[in-house]
């Protein structure tokens, strides 16, 4: 009696042992260390190179958008326009610069505290903001103020439509939202390496405002519209760097939590990102911004279309084909095994939408409402900063409004949506992990009853 129960302990025990070991191997499988991400680095060339390629473009980009800002510059100070005042055009534009940075730090700790509160607060602080934004623009007299006053009005009633659209969509969205930033609370050394971003930004902005100014003191060049349109791709660009970088180093953060219940350390995370994956965010901020807009269009065109006539029905289909092909060269959801395990964007980004595939998730990426959520806090921190701009040039002169309140618009959403990278990046990471382990318990019951609510709809 007592050799059988002796026996069956040692039985329990070692099965006990095998769980563990079984539990380790899959976190190490599913969480590889950064040695390992380097050794599969070296085993691709091919990946190394793209990097390299995406980094040597990006940052001679910086260089040439450097050198027409200063010539710009130069050009803009030897006109010496009378309509053209130094003091009206820079002073708003940096006090808007600076108010952003402070209204997206604000917003971000919002975001992280109350999630919820702060999804109702952007459906309705958003359309608002760009209906005072149209209002600035229409009092102004100059040529371009009428067309952005009602591009400005149009998208305020885009977003109101938009809002009463996916009320029942809401709810999932606050869960998802609640249960993914509660993965990385806000801590100090985090909040540090986001505000040194925005920094940059800020520092950005300020240069750059120096190019958009002397386009203005030139207006009447016919190389004008070209010089804008080189200066908002240059900035948009790098904007988005810095955000896909935030967002890579966050993601990675989320998913070392929710795959392994662990914590990884912020500053080895965004270490990595600046060392190991620069070349990825560099490719990204340049790829996936047209992905994704792709995949707007097209499903605003499925939308639109509908079935009603079978030539835009399949001009429609054949552009939703496009974009789905387009998913797998570069998505956000990529990034997150980008900071997670070293992995080149394109290859990362198929891999994740193959295993949303698998797992029956493909409508419910479609109806994630995050995109659209940062979307609209992007507006409304473009919004405040265009207000307090053009506000002011309002009241001192009224040569430049219309520019300085649509430059101030612009550094402001960007703004807004590189702190926003944050819970974003959460997001990501929560239904990547999922993916992988749908019986991860750390991650609740909130995918799998939105999942049988959209399969029993579909019933």
């Amino acid at each position: 009696m007592g050799s059988n129960s002796v026996e069956i302990s040692i039985r329990e025990a070692g099965s006990r042992e095998t769980g563990r070991n079984n539990t380790i191997t899959r976190i190490n499988q599913i969480a590889p260390t950064q040695a390992d991400a380097v050794d599969l680095n070296h085993r691709r060339p091919s990946a190394n190179f793209a990097r390299r390629l995406a980094t040597l473009l990006f940052f001679a980009h910086l260089v040439a958008a450097a050198i027409l800002i200063i010539i710009l510059c130069i050009r803009g100070f030897l006109a010496r326009n009378p309509a053209f005042h130094a003091d009206h055009w820079f002073t708003p534009l940096l006090t808007s610069a600076a108010a952003s940075t402070l209204v997206a730090l604000l917003w971000l700790l919002f975001v992280l505290h109350r999630p919820a509160k702060a999804l109702k607060a952007s459906l309705w602080l958003s359309p608002s903001l760009a209906c005072a934004v149209a209002v600035l623009l229409l009092t102004d007299d100059g040529g371009y103020s009428l067309a952005f006053g009602v591009l400005a009005l149009a998208i305020a009633l885009v977003q109101s439509l938009y809002g009463c659209w996916i009320t029942r969509r809401l709810h999932h969205a606050y869960e998802i939202l609640s249960a993914s930033v509660a993965a990385v609370p806000p801590n100090l050394m985090l909040a540090k390496y986001v505000a040194l971003a925005l920094l940059t930004a800020f520092v950005y902005f300020s240069f750059w405002t120096l190019g958009a100014g002397g386009v203005a003191a030139n207006d009447d060049s016919r190389l004008a519209p070209l010089y804008v349109l080189l200066l908002l791709l240059s900035v948009a660009w790098t904007m988005q760097a810095i955000r896909y970088a935030v967002l890579v180093a966050v993601a990675q953060l989320a998913y070392t939590k929710f795959a392994s219940g662990t914590e990884a350390a912020v500053a080895a995370a965004f270490d990595a990102t600046a060392k190991r994956v620069l070349g990825d965010v560099c490719y990204g901020s340049a790829v996936v911004p047209t992905v994704v807009a792709v995949q707007g269009m097209a499903q605003a065109m499925g939308l639109v279309v509908g079935d009603s006539d079978e030539f835009l029905f399949s001009c429609a289909s054949c552009f939703m084909g496009v974009a789905d092909r387009l998913v797998t060269s570069g998505n956000r959801w990529g990034f997150v095994y980008v900071g997670a395990h070293g992995k080149w964007l394109g290859n990362a980004s198929a891999e994740v939408w193959d295993m949303f595939i698998k797992q029956g998730m493909g409508q419910l990426i479609d109806l994630d409402l995050t995109g659209p959520f940062c979307f609209l806090c992007g507006v409304a921190g473009g919004g405040v900063s265009a207000l307090v701009a053009g506000s002011w040039s309002l009241a001192a002169h009224r040569g430049h409004v219309t520019d300085v309140t649509v430059y101030a618009f612009i550094i402001g959403y960007f703004m807004t949506r590189i702190a926003m990278a944050w819970p974003q990046a959460c997001v990501a990471a929560y239904h990547v992990v999922f993916a992988e382990n749908p019986q991860n318990e750390q991650l609740g019951s909130c995918i799998p009853e939105r999942l049988r609510q959209l399969q029993s709809s579909r019933v």
